[in-house]
């Protein structure tokens, strides 16, 4: 099993990434310690608790903790205050106390869901992250982002809760649907551009990306670690997201957008992401910020992992009243994570409407 540590100045924690994963799950949370006996709550969906469920929980029964599941429905339309409140209701009903946790088996709405509901329950008890998606192993599960969506916006609604443990078993990626593998490669994609330029050479030397099956032997492993190991750093320079922490958000400003705009569910997070990457890398070339030559680099690597690179036909006034209601808006000044080179972007509030626009009618 690998291990990569999010070294936080206060409770830092592991992220471990290994085959068969999922079996040792009780004993790994031991290992962080996590003592047992102590109520755990298991939070999924239909998806996963199917393939997965009775394998966490007898995983974490035999470790001596008192475990029960709670499966919710699945989707990004599922993402709201009305969800968290069943797991608040599952929470009651089980009697968790303050030395209890759950855990967060699935994707990333599953996980920022069951993060959220976990910091507001006893004003904060526990959680695990066990993701089973591509995106939440490389991104979602590991930084103690949490929330929901308000219907003014996206993850809107939320608080910082790091987990005890992230816990990744490349294995879950055998049952994850092709679309859904895409969509975190778009994840990993912007690690490459944000800060990891031989990550971004790694995936253009591969020919195929669409599906985890297509990869060479190796890559997907390298892929997990890469890109834990790059969030972990970056959670642990700047947990609360009040200045480096925000590369993370490459290609999310606009993304954010196209979901909303869109209606939440008609674009997966990942593909909604790839195509804001397409946009803000114009937006770069028609700055000056790089090249053409290498927003093209960037586009054919989005398309060779079988993802959206074409703006959708969004008005653009919704366009900017939408963007003002970003989360990374800072006294009215929408801030941009715009590239600089493959390999290294740059905060830039300086950003006015005219280019914005100038931006849209070029993506059109």
């Amino acid at each position: 099993m690998q291990r990569i540590t999010v070294k936080l100045a206060s409770n830092p924690y592991d992220v471990v990434i290994g085959s068969g994963g999922l079996q040792n799950l009780g004993q790994e949370m031991l290992n962080s310690g996590i003592s047992a006996p102590r109520k755990v709550l298991v939070v999924s969906n239909a998806d996963v608790a199917g393939p997965y469920g009775a394998t966490v929980l007898e995983s974490l029964r035999s470790s001596g903790f008192e475990a029960d599941s709670l499966v919710i429905e699945a989707g990004e339309d599922q993402k709201h205050l009305g969800t968290v409140s069943q797991i608040h209701d599952a929470a009651h009903r089980l009697r968790l106390e303050r030395g209890s946790l759950m855990v967060a088996l699935g994707g990333g709405v599953v996980g920022d869901m069951t993060g959220f509901a976990a910091a507001t329950w006893l004003r904060g008890i526990a959680v695990v992250q066990v993701p089973t998606t591509l995106l939440a192993m490389v991104d979602a599960a590991i930084g103690g982002k949490t929330g929901v969506n308000h219907p003014g916006g996206k993850n809107l609604i939320g608080a910082f809760h790091q987990p005890k443990l992230v816990l990744i078993d490349p294995d879950t990626l055998n049952t994850l649907p092709d679309r859904e593998f895409r969509a975190g490669m778009a994840e990993v994609i912007k690690y490459g551009v944000i800060g990891d330029p031989g990550l971004f050479d790694l995936l253009e030397s591969c020919d195929g990306l669409s599906e985890a099956s297509a990869l060479p032997d190796g890559v997907l492993q390298t892929i997990l670690e890469r890109s834990a190991q790059a969030k972990a750093n970056v959670v642990a320079a700047d947990e609360r997201e009040g200045g480096q922490r925000a590369i993370l958000n490459y290609g999310h400003t606009f993304g954010h957008v196209v979901e909303n705009l869109t209606g939440y569910g008609t674009w997966l997070h990942g593909e909604a992401v790839a195509i804001g990457m397409v946009a803000v890398g114009e937006l770069a070339v028609q700055r000056g910020h790089w090249s053409r030559d290498q927003a093209n680099r960037q586009r054919r690597l989005i398309q060779k992992c079988g993802l959206p690179t074409v703006w959708p036909p969004l008005d653009p006034s919704a366009v900017l009243e939408t963007l003002q209601g970003d989360k990374k808006v800072q006294d009215g000044t929408v801030r941009f994570v715009v590239p600089d080179a493959i390999g290294a972007v740059s905060i830039r509030s300086d950003v006015n409407t005219d280019e914005v626009k100038a931006c849209l009618a070029a993506l059109s």
